[in-house]
């Protein structure tokens, strides 16, 4: 049997308790909607929880609140390791959830 993940807990309790924006964007993501494609959410990769993701195709998303304005540096080293964990990583603002999610799922297609 393969261990947890440390973090393993910490995600599910974040499964349970997503965010607005969150919630909003999971309507899209989820059961392979999105072009077929299937994502996760709340996924621990390393020392970090990622919002949602493709293993697939190799894609994180995440949804940044005011906090990370300020956390600019930390937000750079983690998409320093999902790199070279062969990631990339798509952004967007909470804002932009709730006024352009179009816009949003356009860019993740």
């Amino acid at each position: 049997m393969k261990p947890k993940h440390p973090l393993h807990n910490r995600a599910c309790e974040l499964r349970n308790n997503l965010t607005d924006a969150e919630h909003r964007l999971w309507q899209h993501l989820r059961n392979s909607q999105m072009e077929g494609v299937k994502f996760r959410r709340q996924q621990p990769i390393e020392k970090y929880i990622v919002d949602f993701i493709s293993f697939d195709k190799r894609i994180v998303i995440e949804l940044d609140g005011g906090q990370h304005a300020e956390n600019g540096h930390r937000d750079q080293q983690r998409n320093a390791c999902l790199a070279m964990n062969g990631f990339s990583v798509l952004r967007f603002w909470n804002n932009e959830i709730f006024e352009n999610l179009d816009g949003v799922l356009e860019a993740i297609r």
